[in-house]
Formats: C-alpha cells, structure tokens, sequence
C-alpha cells in the first residue's frame, strides 16, 4: 500500500458522513483512504474515473464506488456538477450486515444506469433525498444522511442477482456467512485491541476456531492482504491518528498502535509513508519536538 498518495479527510472527529460537489478542477491524483467514497458522475462529458487500475468511462448519473482503502482517482471529468459521498469505514464496522454487503461487492465499482436501469433510478432516488438532507444543515442531518446511506446499501444489496455474473469470477472464493462473522470478529478485535499480548495469526485463528493455514487463506481473500501486512497497516491507521494529538510523545504513539518498539515502529512507518513518524506529525501539527 503506497502511504504517500494517503488521504486524510477529517470526520470532526466524530461524524460518519460527509458530501461535496462544486471543484473546478477535472481531475484529481491517485490517491487512497480508510473511509469510502461514493462519486455519482456529472452531465458534461468526459467522465473518466480509475478504481484499482482500472479506467471506467461514465455517462452522466452513473455511480463509482471506491470501497476503503482502494487506489482511486478523476482522470476527466465533471466534478463541478458531480456529487461526493465519504463515509466512514467505522460507520461500515458498526453493523455486520454492511461489512458482508461491502465484502460481497467489494470487486465492483461502477453502477451503470443504462446496465441497471431500475436500480439506477432507485439509488438516484436515495442520493437526491440524502444531498436534499445534507445541504439543509438541519440538526440531525449526519442520522438522516447515514440511514439513507444504509439504504443504498440494502437496495444495492436486494439486486446482488444482478451483479452475480460479473461478481462470481471475482467472489468464486467466497465464503459463507459463517466464515465470514468468524473473520470480521476477529478484524473488529484486533482493531478494539491492538495493545494486546498475543495477536500472532495463530491466536486469531484460534479465536476464530479455524485451521491457521485456512485462517490464512479466508484472511487474504477478505481484506486483500496477508495478516501481517494488515496488522501493520491497522497499526499504522492508529499511529497516524494518534500523531494528530501533540500532547502524545512518539513513544506513546508507537506502544498506543500495537507496536513493540520504537525501531520497529519507525522502520514500518518509513517503509509505508516515505517518512518518519516525526516528520508526518510535523506536516500536521507543526511539531517536531515531541520525543
């Protein structure tokens, strides 16, 4: 995973949800995040997106998905009139049946109109209901845009039948929702505990109650990586947060994400970001003396 094309969009702390539109500019980097990103493609043409290395071409009212933690980028196209939904990868954890829908759809990443007309309209139904509710700056509109968020899901999730043919090459690994709950459990308690004594991929497997050799292959399909290099990149996500709090020495950082040492901490951040832990908290908060 490059960390240098990481993005970092802030929640104000505590929201799960956020919507933008109106950027002159036609195109953006590659670029990743840990929350996901729904992009619903502007009337002037061309709209030319790319998700994972794949380019997509759009027709107006098509929706790109990029699922958290993918590469992305604009390459041309109308982001004056497009419409941005960013949604938090926390929001998606809080309930398993989201994680399955996001894990099932995980390979796609445009929803054409003209491919799903009936579908089509009903999300283009949702969004407009959620942009009408977001823009009203109304007191609890964060609730009310993430239960419309919810039902896209549920909506996209009632016409998987529709996607299976171009999904099951991709998901023909799949597992069922057994194997599915044991993995997620697991993920959530690592990311709840990342100070805790034993998270070798033997214990995991253990707390999921599967061999280590398949808890090793069920892991790779779900997240897309190895364990190791995913623990290293959950660690990573908590170190940078916690680099945002300057009253937290880099000391703290590093055992706060799970990490054993500092040399360990600061080889795994170079590698990932291209920089050490005290230059990234300098780019943020302006300080660089914390020990």
């Amino acid at each position: 995973m490059d960390y240098s094309n990481y993005e970092i969009y802030d929640f104000d702390k505590s929201s799960a949800f956020h919507m933008s539109t109106g950027y002159k500019e036609r195109s953006y980097q590659m670029h990743w995040h840990s929350y996901g990103e729904i992009m619903v493609a502007g009337p002037k043409a061309p709209n030319i997106y790319s998700v994972n290395q794949n380019v997509y071409e759009l027709e107006e009212g098509d929706f790109v998905l990029a699922w958290p933690m993918e590469m992305h980028a604009v390459i041309d196209a109308d982001r004056e009139n497009a419409l941005v939904i960013q949604f938090s990868n926390a929001f998606m954890n809080s309930l398993f049946d989201l994680q399955r829908i996001m894990h099932f759809y995980r390979n796609l990443h445009i929803i054409s109109l003209k491919a799903h007309p009936e579908l089509g309209k009903e999300l283009t139904d949702i969004v407009n209901r959620m942009k009408d509710c977001f823009f009203s700056n109304s007191r609890d509109r964060e609730l009310r845009c993430c239960m419309c968020l919810m039902e896209f899901m549920l909506t996209l999730d009632e016409h998987r039948k529709e996607f299976v043919p171009e999904l099951k090459r991709e998901n023909s690994g799949g597992y069922n929702e057994d194997v599915m709950r044991r993995i997620i459990t697991v993920t959530d308690y690592i990311k709840n505990n990342l100070t805790a004594e034993d998270l070798s991929q033997g214990a995991m497997a253990d707390m999921a109650g599967i061999s280590k050799d398949y808890f090793s292959r069920v892991f790779k399909n779900v997240t897309g990586m190895n364990y190791s290099k995913w623990l290293n990149t959950i660690r990573l996500e908590k170190a940078t947060e916690l680099l945002s709090q300057n009253d937290l020495t880099l000391t703290e950082v590093a055992m706060l994400s799970g990490f054993q040492s500092i040399p360990s901490f600061n080889r795994v951040f170079r590698d990932e970001k291209g920089m050490a832990p005290r230059e990234y908290r300098s780019l943020f908060v302006g300080d660089s003396d914390k020990k």
